[in-house]
């Protein structure tokens, strides 16, 4: 069993690989879902993330299907005790944005489709600048004191946003967020590394990244001259038209093959590497793509393989 990461200044205790949850009721049916759920518990993991939006892009969904599909395999399965379940407010159809009333909906809508009486880890999923950030973190206090949410965090947030609400939270002694998820990757790094990533280190919160693999193309099967059947093809095949997604496909596969790794490992290995990172967010559609997702946690790369893909990135 692989030894969990403390998430932040928090009392959770984290897989340091996230599983994605914004594929299930999308790509993976009910089946596929229970499948890939089973097999990342079976490989110790234990983090699990979700949305309230996922997946309200599909033509005939209204958000909350993963969230129901996961509930469904909670109770299944018994286990939510052996597991950290994080959700999203502010992006779901019904519930946009993040007045307190929306939030306290959002949330108590979130507790049903998941079937359970406390979410883990409650993020604002996309910050809403209408609301000062006094209401927002209030309400997700109140939250925290009713017991539905252990921790709080946020997403898609500015630094001068996500320091006002620490510092009020510091102030009025409220529930104050421990986690950031941050859009980051080898081939995006300038949204996080600068003042998202130094408030964050300062503040000691634990960064959660998503599009760890930048929707799939630092798996490796982007090639010049390929095509690869997936919903986010388009996303990912940009990259290889960047000088830096081909110099981090070419470091990759040296590391990779110096390893006997899958290049999504050494990906995820250098991105768990990064200061505040505590778990990268990495979603699978099939059991078969998740052996190289979870390998992250005993990949260990050295100084200078980490130091390669952080020049070729650059």
């Amino acid at each position: 069993m692989t030894s969990l990461r403390p998430l932040g200044s928090s009392s959770l205790q984290v897989f340091p690989l996230a599983l994605g949850g914004n594929v299930f009721g999308w790509t993976a049916d009910e089946e596929r879902t229970f499948a890939v759920l089973d097999a990342y518990v079976a490989a110790g993991g234990n983090f699990i993330d979700t949305a309230d939006s996922y997946s309200a892009w599909i033509p005939g969904n209204e958000g909350g299907e993963s969230e129901t599909l996961i509930g469904k395999w909670l109770a299944a399965r018994s286990r939510r005790d052996d597991v950290v379940i994080a959700t999203k407010v502010g992006a779901h159809p019904s519930y946009k944005g993040l007045s307190p009333t929306t939030i306290k909906a959002a949330a108590e809508a979130s507790l049903r489709r998941l079937g359970t009486d406390h979410i883990d880890l409650y993020y604002t999923h996309f910050d809403d600048e209408s609301v000062p950030v006094e209401e927002i973190v209030t309400a997700l206090d109140q939250l925290v004191k009713a017991g539905t949410v252990r921790e709080i965090a946020a997403s898609n947030i500015s630094p001068e946003r996500l320091r006002a609400s620490l510092e009020f939270s510091e102030r009025e002694g409220l529930a104050r967020y421990v986690a950031l998820q941050p859009h980051y990757n080898l081939v995006s790094r300038d949204t996080y590394e600068g003042p998202l990533q130094d408030t964050a280190a300062a503040a000691g919160l634990a960064a959660v990244p998503y599009f760890a693999l930048a929707a799939g193309f630092l798996t490796g099967k982007y090639r010049p001259g390929t095509t690869v059947e997936s919903a986010r093809a388009e996303g990912a095949g940009k990259h290889l038209e960047t000088e830096r997604g081909r110099k981090v496909l070419a470091a990759l596969d040296r590391i990779a093959q110096e390893h006997d790794a899958e290049i999504a490992t050494v990906a995820l290995a250098w991105l768990a590497s990064r200061p505040t990172v505590t778990a990268p967010i990495a979603s699978a559609r099939t059991v078969e793509q998740l052996p190289a997702l979870v390998a992250v946690a005993d990949l260990r790369l050295s100084e200078q393989e980490l130091a390669e893909l952080t020049e070729a990135s650059a």
